[in-house]
């Protein structure tokens, strides 16, 4: 298909030639951060305590809402450098992290405990089993994408050696399989089968039902996690996978890290990383952390829905559970909120002009 947006179907060499998804904090602007969190910060509030109108961003915002707009409309994933990670603790760094999701859209849970901010460092997880995380492990990771419209990533520490972040189109990957192996291709819109990690609410099954590829609006939307669909084969009631869906699946990994498709970068200290889950996948390798706790790789991610998000596939909803434009969906759902969550969900809803 010819998607709407084309600027979403790119590759490397074209991100080298145009290099409009990279933005750069000013002094001032990283000024107006450090202000803005330390104004703000409140030993007694939690996360859950503060408002958008709490932190007053300053020139900041511009770059920041223009690097928004570069994920939802251009190549689906921006890097804005030159955060003020130097005069901040890691507790402001985290609590900016959170200033500026409040002013890009609701938070979404990322787990069944419902934790709105996580912190991205190995805590010896074992990722390929049927709940492991890969945001608290040091593995090598597949490429997937993430439960929510956006995530949003702030570098604070990185490791001693590895843990390179990799980025590919979802929509170029689709495109060259089309042109390889069209069978193939056609396979990827059909429904698979993916498990919540054992982190299913009362309401839900162990796995849930979506195709890796489906299309609305002129749109093309990707979702794809293999830790998930190889977990979900062992679950009752899933069915077994075919040779050729296999087939499929694997030439879809291969195309993802072919060197013109797979974008390869390093985050600094400072950097943020946005990511269009519907037209990006992302990766990263193994890394080795420093011995001092206080050197070890750590990143603050949070996952996002905009208020200007465009409307999901039907397929969707299963994981979802709503597809309409403008309202809070995503993250691992269905859980029981406590009244704080809840709380918070509607408050920052309300301030961006969504419905829950």
């Amino acid at each position: 298909m010819q998607h709407a947006n084309r600027r979403a179907a790119w590759t490397v060499s074209d991100l080298r030639a145009d290099p409009s998804w990279v933005f750069e904090i000013d002094d001032r602007a990283r000024r107006d951060l450090t202000a803005a969190v330390r104004a703000a910060a409140d030993p007694a509030k939690t996360m859950l305590d503060y408002r958008q109108d709490d932190f007053d961003l300053g020139s900041a915002w511009p770059v920041i809402a223009a690097s928004l707009r570069e994920v939802r409309d251009g190549t689906g994933f921006a890097i804005l450098r030159g955060m003020p990670r130097d005069g901040l603790t890691a507790d402001e760094f985290e609590l900016l992290t959170w200033a500026i999701g409040l002013h890009a859209g609701v938070a979404r849970p990322q787990g069944k405990a419902s934790p709105f901010m996580t912190a991205v460092r190995n805590a010896g997880t074992v990722y390929r089993t049927g709940k492991g995380r890969g945001y608290s492990s040091n593995a090598d990771l597949d490429f997937h994408t993430d439960s929510a419209d956006i995530v949003l990533l702030t570098c604070y520490n990185v490791a001693k050696s590895g843990g390179m972040s990799m980025v590919s189109s979802s929509v170029t990957a689709h495109e060259v399989m089309l042109s390889e192996r069209p069978d193939l291709a056609e396979l990827l819109h059909q429904p698979h089968y993916f498990s919540r990690q054992q982190e299913q609410a009362a309401d839900e099954a162990p796995f849930y039902p979506n195709p890796v590829y489906d299309q609305r609006d002129g749109l093309l939307f990707s979702k794809w996690n293999r830790n998930r669909l190889r977990s979900a084969q062992a679950i009752d009631g899933v069915p077994a996978m075919t040779a050729r869906q296999h087939e499929a699946l694997d030439l879809l990994d291969e195309i993802l890290r072919r060197p013109a498709v797979m974008h390869s970068m390093y985050l600094r200290p400072g950097d943020m990383q946005i990511l269009n889950n519907h037209v990006t996948l992302h990766s990263r390798t193994e890394f080795q952390d420093h011995e001092d706790p206080a050197l070890r790789r750590c990143l603050f991610r949070l996952w996002l829905a905009p208020p200007d998000g465009v409307a999901l596939p039907e397929s969707w909803r299963p994981s979802y559970r709503s597809v309409e434009p403008g309202t809070v969906r995503g993250g691992i759902v269905g859980q029981a909120y406590d009244a704080a969550r809840r709380a918070f969900e509607i408050r920052q809803a309300g301030d961006l002009g969504m419905r829950t």
